[in-house]
């Protein structure tokens, strides 16, 4: 007599628990993410009439200088001798970077003068100068 095979039975993999699964995966990384938040050194930015704001924030590096002449760019203190090549190695690295001044309002003419002649060894063109509304 001939033994007969049995046929295995493939039984469906269930897909039911799923979107629980994917559910606590996004909720996971919702609440682990951490945004980055420039804070810089505290200045007060002088208002003007006709601020417009910037859209893209992809593209932009942030200087901060307060009234006793210190430096601050995307949450690093350094000096006007270092600001020159920090500016050219970054527009090297992003030439559509734009360099937003948040200058104190109590801060001398003679440093700001100093920040843009830095800038302008760096050959960055692209400046903005920030300003609160009124």
């Amino acid at each position: 007599m001939i033994a007969s095979k049995k046929k295995s039975v493939k039984a469906p993999i269930s897909t039911a628990s799923m979107p629980d699964i994917i559910f606590m995966l996004l909720i996971f990384f919702m609440v682990s993410t951490v945004f980055i938040e420039h804070r810089g050194i505290p200045v007060t930015i002088p208002s003007a009439v006709n601020a417009n704001k910037i859209e893209g924030k992809r593209n932009i590096t942030y200087c901060y200088i307060d009234m006793d002449k210190r430096i601050n760019v995307d949450d690093k203190m350094i000096t006007i001798k270092e600001l020159s090549s920090m500016m050219y190695f970054k527009r090297t690295q992003n030439p559509r970077v734009i360099v937003s001044l948040k200058i104190d309002g109590n801060a001398k003419n003679s440093i700001l003068d100093q920040v843009q002649k830095a800038l302008q060894e760096a050959d960055a063109r692209r400046i903005v100068y920030a300003a609160s509304p009124k």
